[in-house]
């Protein structure tokens, strides 16, 4: 991958809808142990401001909640069900909250780690196996299989993604995503939230198999 480059903070700083799509076809970067990890995003959703009642922000400004409210290009995580990590961007001016969620990446490089690091979730794994089998479309077709995968847990809140040497962003100049293949539609698993339920604020890659829903 010697065509990539880290985003810088000019990246960051464009509107929520707008980077939302743009981080379609940018690459996450997970230094672990020695070991790169690499993916494309191919899934993103957004979350706007302190009325949107699927985002933590319109609950309030709150210690879980600060990042939304910080500078953008911040890594946000937080734990879902007791269960799942999942890793959203801060996005916007200072004081306002916004964040995205990456919903599903397309495993690149260090994918044998990355399938061990799934298993490591599972009762079954045994640490003398060094070879496990999983379809490479479903390491990491989910927020919460992605943050597995990439070993993102909390240690990682607030990690800046522009300065960080454990996980950051990158472009491939010689890649380009155009708009016919960026699908809009509403977000995922928010039917509690009133108007904003339907808003088309999920962006993904058109006939992408490593997306997590059609």
């Amino acid at each position: 991958m010697s065509n990539m480059a880290r985003l810088k903070t000019k990246f960051y700083q464009q509107n929520t809808f707008k980077l939302a799509q743009a981080l379609l076809g940018k690459y996450i970067v997970r230094k672990y142990n020695k070991i790169t990890l690499i993916g494309k995003i191919v899934e993103t959703e957004a979350y706007y401001g302190p009325h949107d009642l699927a985002s933590h922000a319109s609950r309030g400004r709150t210690p879980k909640t600060e990042i939304m409210f910080k500078q953008a290009g911040l890594a946000y995580i937080y734990l879902i069900y007791g269960m799942y990590y999942c890793f959203n961007i801060s996005t916007e001016k200072k004081d306002f909250p916004a964040a995205i969620l990456i919903r599903a990446v397309e495993p690149i490089a260090g994918i044998n780690q990355m399938i061990r690091n799934r298993y490591l979730k599972n009762k079954k794994f045994n640490p003398l196996i060094t070879t496990y089998h999983l379809p490479l479309t479903k390491i990491a077709n989910g927020p919460g299989k992605f943050c597995q995968a990439f070993k993102i847990d909390k240690n990682l809140n607030s990690e800046n993604l522009i300065t960080s040497k454990k996980l950051w962003l990158a472009k491939n100049s010689q890649e380009k995503i155009k708009s016919f293949q960026i699908i809009k539609t509403k977000r995922i698993g928010i039917d509690y939230a009133g108007k904003y339920k339907n808003k088309p604020w999920r962006f993904y890659l058109k006939n992408n198999t490593f997306v997590s829903k059609f």
